[in-house]
């Protein structure tokens, strides 16, 4: 193998994401912004000539994918192991819903603590079914996987042995996307980070891992 490059590629904007619902794996699609972000994406990552584009079955990220696909002339591979974190009964709730209902749980998430008792997958579950999925790919030349926040941080986190107990590296925005590439070590792939939340010209301002109950900015959000 010559050259490895994986781009991890966040859906476009959801009529949920607009409203701070919990997505997880419910499947709202992609709102009237999400689809202008899918093209405007698809022409970035277009010029990265890639070899391989592989989705998430939600239809939020099909729905960018094949934007992305036609641009790059390519095929889609759809795999449902890319899909989401189930976020059990958070899933259609907004924020407020939850710190009303699951104060408990609320207040483990805004800390940036894992929540498994939701009903739903942990962090180390995500990352083991993506990172399996990941590993029958042919990692050739630049491959894309069109995933979500939380299963793009936990394979990340996974490709570049970090602990999952806190996704240092924050949420991606909608339609931005993690770089990484890789080198051969013996019989050992080492992947290392390049680049995290990149997308369309212009500032996207980092997301904090922890936040105060009161703020309103997004946590280190599994939605």
């Amino acid at each position: 193998m010559s050259s490895q490059r994986l781009v991890l590629l966040r859906h476009g904007r959801t009529a949920w994401n607009a409203q701070r619902r919990f997505q997880g794996q419910a499947d709202p699609p992609l709102d009237e912004v999400g689809r202008g972000q899918a093209y405007e994406v698809a022409a970035l990552v277009a010029a990265l000539r890639p070899t391989t584009i592989v989705s998430s079955d939600l239809q939020r990220a099909v729905g960018t994918a094949e934007v992305v696909a036609e641009a790059c002339e390519l095929p889609l591979l759809v795999d449902a192991r890319f899909r989401e974190r189930s976020l059990g009964h958070w899933e259609g709730l907004t924020r407020d819903d939850v710190a009303e209902r699951y104060p408990d749980e609320f207040a483990d998430w805004v800390a940036g603590r894992d929540v498994s008792r939701r009903g739903g997958e942990t962090r180390l579950e995500v990352a083991a079914r993506s990172r399996q999925g990941f590993d029958e790919l042919p990692i050739e030349g630049v491959v894309v996987i069109v995933t979500h926040s939380a299963t793009a941080m936990a394979l990340c986190a996974n490709l570049l042995e970090m602990d999952q107990r806190m996704h240092v590296l924050g949420p991606l925005a909608n339609c931005h996307w993690s770089e990484l590439t890789a080198e051969r070590h013996d019989a050992d792939l080492l992947w290392r980070l390049r680049a995290h939340n990149i997308g369309a010209p212009g500032v996207v301002a980092p997301m904090p891992v922890r936040v105060d109950l009161d703020s309103d900015e997004p946590s280190d959000a599994d939605a």
